[in-house]
């Protein structure tokens, strides 16, 4: 079916436009035209002057709706995690899977594929975080199960590239060879939870590394003398996600990012079960967390993820750290996209482009999103 959306401002990916419409012919965007040329045959949908944008792309979701990916490996939650996703205006997202054992790392990697095959392309294919990390930078992962990659794990990753998208690991545990061949493979290599000196993380990005994870947390800080990971993520413009929930990191930071880094940073939520869900805590690989005035913290006091949603970031954005709102929705949609090979797909609204709209309202509620052509209607956004 042909429809129009109409009557609202919309963001083309680079620009915002009043008095146009965008046609939608089933999975994809017809065209964005003058209100003025929008066929009386064509069915409207009013969105009463909201913002249309493209749908958010979060590639750092370990769980949302009250379930995580961990733990409960099936389509069911993989889906509900997705409709939750939805009322937070975001259409693709990695499903992402905390340090683990090696069982339920291949059960992720089946569940997933089956997922994506046969449930829609919300689902961008599998990030592992860990279990190939850095002991000093682990957060909130277990010690116990971070270990070396071995040269049969690597073909196992090698094996599933076409189900595995990410993978974070820590620089200095990992030969250089065996990022590149992750490369070669497809897979898109995160450095993240990593002690790594500068030279060390500035070898891993010569070697193939395309992105950094949770950019300021868990990485060995930049100093004076020593840059560390932070200061060779900036020195080499590579793309990193960064967490604006007003918890992970200060807005002075945010916008020094911003400033350095530009169009390859990306807003991620490293959404847990509480993003989008009423609950007070929950289970994070075997550990409690408890959620506090939207805060997740185990109980020695780190954070365990967020509750974050893609459109309380822009939110937070816009709002808490001054940025923009073209600049804010493209950290959310066209630079994620591009950070994945996505762009001519996905993080515009253009003719030809895959039908994955949002749009909100003044008060960034979400009144409507659009998944590769399936629309979905809210009243209210989720909490």
């Amino acid at each position: 079916m042909m429809y129009a959306l109409s009557n609202a401002v919309v963001f083309d990916g680079k620009e915002l436009l009043t008095g146009y419409s965008v046609i939608v012919d089933k999975q994809h965007v017809i065209s964005v035209i003058a209100d003025t040329l929008v066929s009386p045959q064509i069915d409207v949908i009013d969105l009463n002057g909201a913002t249309l944008c493209p749908g958010f792309i979060d590639l750092q979701l370990n769980g949302c709706g009250g379930v995580m990916l961990n733990g409960d490996f099936s389509t069911t939650n993989l889906e509900l995690m997705h409709q939750t996703n939805l009322a937070s205006g975001t259409t693709h997202f990695m499903p992402t899977l905390i340090t683990t054992n090696d069982e339920e790392m291949e059960q992720a990697v089946a569940i997933s594929r089956t997922h994506q095959q046969h449930q829609g392309s919300g689902n961008l294919g599998l990030h592992l975080e860990g279990p190939y990390l850095s002991v000093e930078k682990k957060g909130i992962h277990s010690e116990q199960l971070i270990r070396r990659l071995n040269k049969q794990r690597l073909q196992f990753l090698l094996d599933n590239s076409d189900a595995i998208s990410k993978v974070t690991l820590a620089p200095e545990n990992v030969e250089l060879a065996t990022i590149s061949a992750l490369k070669e493979a497809g897979i898109l290599v995160s450095i993240g939870h990593t002690n790594a000196t500068y030279q060390q993380a500035t070898a891993a990005i010569n070697a193939g590394a395309g992105f950094a994870t949770h950019l300021f947390n868990a990485m060995s800080p930049m100093t004076g003398r020593e840059p560390g990971v932070v200061g060779a993520i900036f020195d080499n413009n590579l793309y990193a996600g960064i967490i604006v929930d007003g918890h992970h990191v200060a807005a002075p930071n945010v916008r020094l990012a911003q400033r350095l880094l530009q169009q390859k940073l990306c807003l991620v939520t490293d959404a847990t079960a509480a993003a989008g869900a009423d609950i007070d805590s929950f289970d994070f690989v075997g550990r409690k967390i408890s959620v506090q005035d939207g805060i997740c913290v185990g109980d020695d006091g780190t954070l365990g993820g967020s509750a974050l949603t893609m459109i309380e970031a822009v939110k937070n954005c816009v709002q808490s750290v001054g940025f923009s709102l073209r600049d804010s929705l493209r950290m959310a949609s066209l630079y994620p996209a591009t950070a994945i090979s996505m762009e001519q797909q996905l993080g515009s609204i253009k003719s030809g482009y895959r039908a994955n709209l949002t749009a909100f309202d003044k008060d960034f509620n979400v009144t409507l999103s659009i998944s590769d052509g399936h629309l979905t209607q809210f009243k209210t956004t989720l909490a």
